[in-house]
């Protein structure tokens, strides 16, 4: 694993776990961890229980004892690592968003293509998908219950950087991050919303804004959290972004991501909008989801609140009794396992390095479309129809 801070403390539990909860085709070893600092890095090797650290990432894909690379540093070094492992014949797990350009991901999809000749295998980290209410929401859709999907709306609202005095972090560093909330967590609802309707979308209408044009410059910084000093520093990228949306069914879409929405922790939001009925799903209250029958008598009708913890449900079974509940990390487990099921039978594993570059398309029409007045932007969809 490249990276072992907020996402390589995530996906190190779910290596951990995936084994001891599933029944998994290949069982993951953490063998090695790679970071920059030999000292936070031996820290966290002995923390995130890997076996061993390495302070240069191009060692630590070259090892013969390594078969899988998890790539979880910032933005901007995600092609460079994820292209050199495939080529060494490592498998790859890529965090999101794929990369910082469309270019970038054009790369990494085209390796990842490459790769998959040889049986090597690339999959990106759009870890919400395995949320088993989202799992649900796919199925409601996948059996026709929503009928023809008119209407979609997503959202995904957070707090973190509403104080002014937050320190800066590489995520506000446009060479570092691609983008602010538009990449960080608008990548999230981009893929969500295709992959729950199964379309994608075609064309977008987008508006940009950075409210707080400089921040003090981080003396540390822990996960989301920081502390300034005296000296400021620019902020470089989007602190919210909306966009207008259309999608390949002929819906019509609204998208909100924002870090500056007091309040709203991990507000990730969406609602489906069909002929037939309707869905609707909030991370904060993760083990449900609501869902309405327009064919149901009116004088009963309502949004049926659906808590998604019983064996029947997506991944359910291998945890707790019903009505316990499941977290955040538990679909860091849940990609795990499929990630490594995917990988035994030889299969592509979902989403592949296509549905993220299908993704980086959006999220780069979107900020095209802001740096024009907000004009009609097509986003291409050739070859990158969601999974």
């Amino acid at each position: 694993m490249i990276g072992y801070a907020f996402m390589g403390a995530a996906h190190s539990q779910a290596w951990r776990n995936a084994p001891r909860f599933f029944d998994l085709p290949l069982t993951p070893v953490q063998q090695v961890i790679c970071g920059r600092n030999p000292q936070a890095l031996a820290a966290a090797a002995q923390k995130l229980d890997w076996r061993d650290t390495e302070t240069d990432w191009r060692t630590a894909i070259a090892r013969d004892d390594v078969d899988l690379v998890d790539v979880c540093t910032p933005g901007d070094t995600h092609a460079e690592i994820a292209i050199a492992a495939l080529e060494a014949g490592k498998h790859v797990l890529c965090e999101k968003p794929l990369a910082n350009s469309v270019a970038e991901a054009e790369q990494m999809a085209a390796a990842a293509e490459a790769a998959r000749a040889n049986g090597v295998l690339a999959m990106v980290g759009f870890t919400y998908r395995r949320v088993p209410a989202i799992q649900l929401a796919r199925q409601f859709v996948d059996e026709g219950r929503l009928g023809t999907i008119r209407q979609v709306r997503a959202q995904y609202l957070q707090d973190w950087i509403a104080d002014s005095g937050a320190p800066l972090s590489w995520r506000l560093d446009k060479t570092r991050a691609g983008s602010g909330a538009l990449g960080d967590i608008g990548a999230h609802i981009t893929d969500l919303i295709q992959f729950v309707t199964g379309q994608a979308i075609t064309g977008v209408a987008g508006l940009t804004e950075t409210f707080v044009k400089e921040r003090p410059v981080a003396t540390e910084f822990s996960g989301l959290a920081g502390t300034g000093g005296a000296e400021l520093g620019p902020v470089t990228v989007d602190d919210a972004s909306i966009w207008l949306a259309r999608l390949t069914g002929g819906a019509i879409g609204t998208f909100e991501a924002t870090r500056f929405a007091w309040g709203r922790k991990n507000a990730l939001r969406f609602e489906i909008n069909g002929s037939a009925g309707s869905i609707a799903f909030d991370l904060e209250d993760l083990n449900v989801l609501e869902y309405f029958d327009a064919g149901e008598d009116t004088r009963t009708a309502g949004y049926r609140r659906i808590l998604v913890t019983e064996p029947e449900h997506p991944f359910i079974s291998a945890w707790w009794p019903a009505g316990h509940g499941l977290g955040y990390e538990h679909a860091f487990t849940h990609q795990v396992v499929d990630l490594t099921t995917a990988i035994a039978a030889g299969d592509q594993p979902e989403p592949s390095f296509a549905d993220g570059l299908a993704v980086q398309r959006v999220l780069a029409a979107v900020e095209e479309s802001a740096q024009s007045g907000s004009n009609w932007v097509t986003v291409p969809t050739s070859g990158t129809e969601p999974a």
